[in-house]
């Protein structure tokens, strides 16, 4: 097979265009192409008048050899890779060692426990939430009753934090294994719709999330794995070696029952905060990371698919539009757009009560009214939280607390009009865009809840934003915040081998690691990290 990337034909074009596309392309006679599939499509917008679909085909060819050697200085035309997951290692029959265990149910903590148990070694999965159907039934009781459950929510839970997202399958880390497509292709096993293994920019959506997750559950549990939810990690039991070297040895959970564990993946997310601080006094290596704060800018979604796609908004083969935008600010900040939500809503994400966390998710449809973003500033340690490894946790929840104060309580939200935010002025209400979040938005003062320089640049790149995207600083955009939990603060370092750098047996991984941003780019983390573990065990 020979893979043709690149390959680009009108919006419109007709099903029957593509063969001859890809004869021509290649410079083959029609009769020579025996065969092709699609591997991935997306567009190309740059011309509203003329926006165009771009294809990559892996095509079955009569003489593949003649065409590779004819075509070897195009950068497009490549052999089609084996892009198949084959497990390094696998326990022999009858294994019975220690188990290994996996902290965190995450997409990096399921894609660990996933590929243990496909390499028979039955790990066992503990998270501080519930199942993924009674975690949304506690989440939706923030959302419609303000009522908050700090362990079972937007960000703790089976799923994870991405469970209620818009569900992005795409991420920019070289992949040079495929593990991308041995996650994508897990996904379709377990119900998502096959477009993802195609789509340029695949999503899910959360309801389709809930079914997946449960699937992949069944799987994991099929094959040998345990899952023992509502399980808090309270502690490590590690020992030091001979050579000084920390290892660890066990868990103490939260019942008071100690598990017995040598290799332990810690895939614990961007907000586990408890677990972050128990680390540190264990004294496992943490170092601070930068991350980011600001808020949620929200448009009707038909003003952003009318700026990116002109006369052909709303088009089937493109759907709800998006948009991704950086500026970098005169006082030397970088402002950018965040996890952006076509068709979607602002949802309240916190997991301490007392705090107002914002957050996006959208459906598979990406139909609802609005369209909603993170805009956001890039802070970093030395510059804005200097103070040790956790001193951006204690940043993170200074923001999100004077937020909650100025959303006058039961978690409800600061917003402001656009306008006002430029002007310094508090909204005293709310205009034509109306914002998504529930419990409620209260109209503030955004500058009450967010550092001066962030407001400075946030304020210096709206305008430019707007020359970028039609009506995106319209008077009546609505902000709210705050969006505070873009990464992880912290950082659990770990070397090559994967382990962390000062306990052995210790496997950080993921978004809370540092080490992901996103559902897919953690899924691949995960798969890294079982791959690791299985090998140590195996080979021990």
């Amino acid at each position: 097979m020979i893979r043709l990337s690149g390959l680009s034909l009108p919006l419109d074009h007709s099903p029957d265009a593509l063969a001859p596309a890809i004869c021509a392309r290649l410079g083959i006679a029609a009769a020579d192409l025996r065969g092709w599939t699609l591997f991935k499509r997306g567009n190309d917008a740059r011309r509203k008048s003329a926006i165009l679909l771009v294809y990559t085909i892996d095509a079955d060819v009569a003489d593949e050899g003649e065409v590779l050697t004819r075509l070897a200085g195009d950068k497009d035309v490549r052999a089609t890779p084996d892009m198949a997951w084959r497990a390094p290692i696998h326990a022999p029959d009858g294994w019975s060692g220690t188990r290994p265990v996996v902290i965190g149910a995450g997409p990096c903590g399921l894609f660990a426990g996933l590929v243990l148990a496909q390499m028979g070694l039955r790990p066992i999965i503990v998270d501080r939430g519930k199942v993924v159907r009674q975690r949304t039934k506690d989440t939706w009781g923030l959302w419609r009753r303000g009522e908050l459950d700090p362990d079972s929510n937007v960000q703790f839970g089976e799923g994870g934090a991405g469970t209620f997202s818009d569900g992005k399958l795409y991420c920019r880390v070289k992949d040079p294994r495929f593990l991308g497509r041995k996650v994508l292709e897990e996904f379709v096993k377990a119900g998502a719709p096959d477009d993802i293994l195609w789509e340029a920019h695949p999503h899910i959506g959360t309801f389709r999330l809930v079914t997946m997750v449960e699937s992949l559950r069944a799987g994991i549990e099929e094959l040998g794995g345990e899952y023992r939810w509502q399980t808090r990690v309270d502690d490590l039991e590690l020992d030091r070696g001979a050579d000084g070297q920390m290892r660890v040895r066990g868990l103490y959970l939260g019942d008071g029952s100690f598990l017995e564990a040598d290799h332990v993946v810690l895939a614990v997310g961007h907000s586990a905060r408890p677990t972050f601080e128990m680390l540190y006094a264990r004294g496992v290596h943490l170092e601070a990371k930068p991350f980011s704060i600001g808020v949620r800018i929200e448009h009707p979604q038909s003003w952003i698919d009318a700026a990116r796609y002109g006369r052909f908004a709303r088009h089937p083969d493109l759907g709800a539009a998006a948009y991704s935008l950086v500026h970098h600010a005169s006082n030397e900040r970088t402002v950018y757009s965040f996890c952006m939500c076509p068709g979607g809503r602002v949802v309240a994400a916190t997991s301490e009560e007392g705090r107002v966390v914002t957050n996006g998710m959208s459906q598979y449809s990406r139909a609802e009214f609005n369209a909603n973003s993170g805009f956001v500033v890039g802070i970093d340690p030395a510059r804005d939280y200097p103070g040790g490894p956790l001193a951006g946790i204690a940043f993170q929840r200074h923001w999100e607390s004077l937020a909650y104060d100025l959303g006058g309580g039961g978690y409800r939200a600061p917003g402001q009009r656009v306008e006002d935010f430029l002007a310094g002025c508090a909204s005293a209400a709310l205009g034509a865009v109306a914002p998504s979040y529930k419990p409620g938005v209260t109209p503030s003062d955004l500058a009450g809840c967010l550092p001066d320089f962030a407001v400075e640049a946030m304020r210096e790149a709206i305008p430019v934003f707007g020359r970028q995207i039609a009506r995106y600083d319209d008077p009546d955009v609505v902000m709210t915040g705050v969006e505070t939990r873009t990464s992880s603060p912290v950082r659990i370092t770990r070397g090559k081998d994967l382990q962390s750098l000062n306990v052995t047996g210790l496997y950080p991984g993921g978004e809370g690691a540092g080490y992901a941003g996103g559902i897919l780019s953690a899924a691949i983390d995960g798969i890294k990290l079982g791959e690791a573990v299985a090998q140590s065990i195996v080979r021990s």
